[in-house]
C-alpha cells in the first residue's frame, strides 16, 4: 500500500486555510525560516478519508480478532466503561483543583472513586489497603518493592537480595534491582511446574529481602504451597509479594492476602477489562498489609469524619511521590465501573471462564504439540513447539503463519525454561466458535510443519511486510521519507 505522500497530485486540495492575519516577517529568525514551502501531501477530503479508513482496516485488536497473547491478557474490553469515563464530570476535571475549600466540591467525585476502588481491591485481593498511584503493572512491581525496602530500612534489617523464580516476568528482577536489590533465581520443579520448594529453603537467609512470586505462574499452574513458601520466607523477616499479572485466574477464588502474601500489585488493565493495547495506557495499583501501610506513597485518599473525601500527606515513614495526582484515573475508573458490573459473582466467572477456555486449548491441541507440563492450567496454556523444530519450523514460524490464517500470534519464547514455547491465554471473553477455529489453524500449521515446512517458513504472505531481518532492521532504521525521483 502506498503512503499518502506517494497519492499526493499538485495543487488537489481538501481544505483552504483563511489568509494569515497576524505579521510574520521578521517574527521568526531567517536561519529558522524555510527557503521553500513544505512539501505537504496535496489531496482531496475523501482521498485523505479513504487512504486512512484503508489504513485502520489493516490493525489488529481486540474489536476486530482473537488476540490470544499469554501474560499480556488482551480481552475485549466493554465500551460502557469508556461511556462513564467520558463523562464530562470526569473527562473535564483539572487534576489542580484544590480538595478543600473553593472548589473542594468538584473534586469529591474522583476522590470517592478512588476510595471506593482501594476499598474493593482491597476485598478482592484480601489486603488491608491499597494505592493507586502506579501507572503500570512494572511500575506496581517497582513501588511495591521500595515498600519493602522502606520496611527493611526502617527495622534495620541487613537484606540485600530477592529472590524470583526462573519463570517469572522479566519485570520481576528489573524492579528488584532498581528497589537496589541483587537478584538470585529459584529453579522451578520440572514435576508439577511449581517453584522448588527444597530450592527454596535452600537458598533463603539473613540476607533474603522478599520472594516476588506469580500465582498462577507464567506456565499457567497454580502452586498449592503458598502457606509452606510464606513461613519459610516470614522465618527470616523477608516479603512474599505476588505479581498479580494473573489475577483474573484467580478472582472469587482465592486471595493472596488470605495465604500469607505481605504486598500485590494488580494489572487493572488486564484483569478489570480497561484496554492496553499499543502499550497503554496502564494502572498498577498495589495493595499491602498493615504492616506496610506506613511507606505507602503520598498522598493518599481519605474519607472525613464529615464523610467527604480529601488526600492526606501526612505519613512520614512513605516512600513519597511516585505518580503525579491520582495515577491514570480514567483507567481506574473504568475498571471501578467493570467490578460493579459484574459483582462477586460476575468476577468469579470471569475466572471460570478464563481457565474453561485455557484448558479447552490445552486439551485440544496436546497431541499437535508438546505440553511441557501436563497438568490442569489456569487462565493460559503453554505448548511447545520442540516436535515441529525437528522439521525446521519453529515457534516463530508457527506464529508467522497464523497471521496468514487471521490470527494474532500468541506469545512466543516465554517462558524463558520453556523451549520454542508458545504460551496462550484465550481469556473469558472468547466463544467456542472462535477457540474451535484457533484450533484447527493451529493444528493446520502442525500437519504443513510435516508435508511442507518451507510453506511456514514464508510466512506471513498476506501482509503488506513479510519477513524481516529483524537485526539489519533495528540496526539500519530509515525513519524519513525521501521523495521518488
Amino acid at each position: 500500500m502506498s503512503i499518502i505522500y506517494e497519492k499526493s497530485i499538485p495543487n488537489r486540495q481538501g481544505v483552504r486555510l483563511p489568509a494569515c492575519d497576524v505579521p510574520v516577517s521578521g517574527s521568526i529568525p531567517k536561519e529558522y525560516r524555510r527557503s521553500n514551502e513544505a512539501e505537504l501531501c496535496e489531496l482531496s477530503e475523501v482521498d485523505v478519508i479513504r487512504h486512512f479508513t484503508a489504513l485502520s482496516r489493516k490493525n489488529y485488536g481486540v474489536d476486530t480478532n482473537f488476540y490470544p497473547l499469554g501474560s499480556c491478557t488482551m480481552k475485549y474490553n466493554p465500551k460502557f466503561t469508556e461511556k462513564l469515563a467520558a463523562l464530562d464530570g470526569f473527562a473535564s476535571l483539572h487534576p489542580l483543583l484544590p480538595q478543600l475549600r473553593h472548589g473542594g466540591l468538584l473534586t469529591q467525585g474522583a476522590l470517592a472513586v478512588c476510595y471506593k476502588l482501594e476499598r474493593v481491591l482491597s476485598e478482592i485481593c484480601g489486603m488491608d489497603e491499597f494505592t493507586l498511584q502506579p501507572m503500570a503493572g512494572a511500575h506496581g512491581e517497582l513501588t511495591a518493592m521500595m515498600l519493602i525496602a522502606a520496611y527493611h530500612n526502617k527495622k534495620g534489617n541487613k537484606k540485600s537480595e530477592v529472590l524470583i523464580p526462573d519463570e517469572a516476568h522479566g519485570t520481576n528482577p528489573s524492579s528488584a534491582a532498581i528497589a537496589g536489590y541483587s537478584v538470585k533465581p529459584v529453579p522451578t520443579n520440572p514435576e508439577n511446574g511449581a517453584l522448588d520448594v527444597e530450592a527454596l529453603k535452600s537458598m533463603v537467609n539473613e540476607k533474603t529481602a522478599a520472594l516476588m512470586l506469580t500465582n498462577p505462574n507464567t506456565l499457567g499452574i497454580f502452586n498449592s504451597d503458598i502457606h509452606k513458601i510464606a513461613d519459610i520466607v516470614h522465618k527470616v523477616d523477608a516479603q512474599l509479594y505476588y505479581d498479580g499479572a494473573n489475577l483474573n485466574a484467580v478472582l472469587g477464588k482465592f486471595r493472596p492476602g488470605d495465604s500469607d502474601f505481605d504486598a500485590i500489585h494488580v494489572n487493572l488493565h488486564k484483569t478489570f477489562a480497561t484496554p492496553h493495547g499499543g502499550g497503554g495506557p496502564g494502572a498498577g495499583p498495589v495493595g499491602v498489609k498493615e504492616h506496610l501501610i506506613p511507606f505507602l506513597p503520598i498522598s493518599r485518599v481519605v474519607k472525613r469524619d464529615d464523610g467527604t473525601y480529601a488526600l492526606n500527606y501526612k505519613y512520614p515513614d512513605s516512600i513519597g511521590y511516585i505518580a503525579p495526582f491520582y495515577g491514570n484515573f480514567s483507567v481506574c475508573l473504568k475498571a471501578y465501573a467493570y467490578i460493579l458490573l459484574l459483582g462477586k459473582e460476575g468476577l468469579t466467572e470471569v475466572s471460570e471462564n478464563a481457565v474453561l477456555n485455557a484448558n479447552y486449548l490445552l486439551h485440544s491441541l496436546k497431541e499437535h504439540y508438546d505440553v511441557p507440563c501436563m497438568r490442569t492450567c489456569m487462565h493460559e496454556c503453554v505448548l511447545s513447539a520442540q516436535k515441529q523444530a525437528e522439521k525446521g519450523v519453529r515457534a516463530l514460524d508457527v506464529a508467522k503463519a497464523l497471521i496468514d490464517r487471521g490470527f494474532h500470534p500468541p506469545t512466543v519464547y516465554f517462558p524463558l525454561i520453556v523451549k520454542e514455547a508458545l504460551m496462550i491465554e484465550p481469556t473469558e471473553t472468547e466463544s467456542k466458535e472462535t477457540l474451535d477455529a484457533f484450533v484447527e489453524a493451529m493444528k493446520e500449521i502442525a500437519k504443513l510443519s510435516e508435508t511442507d515446512p518451507e510453506s511456514l517458513q514464508q510466512s506471513p504472505e498476506t501482509t503488506p511486510v513479510s519477513r524481516l531481518d529483524e537485526a539489519r532492521a533495528a540496526k539500519m532504521m530509515d525513519l524519513v521519507y525521501t521523495k521518488p525521483e
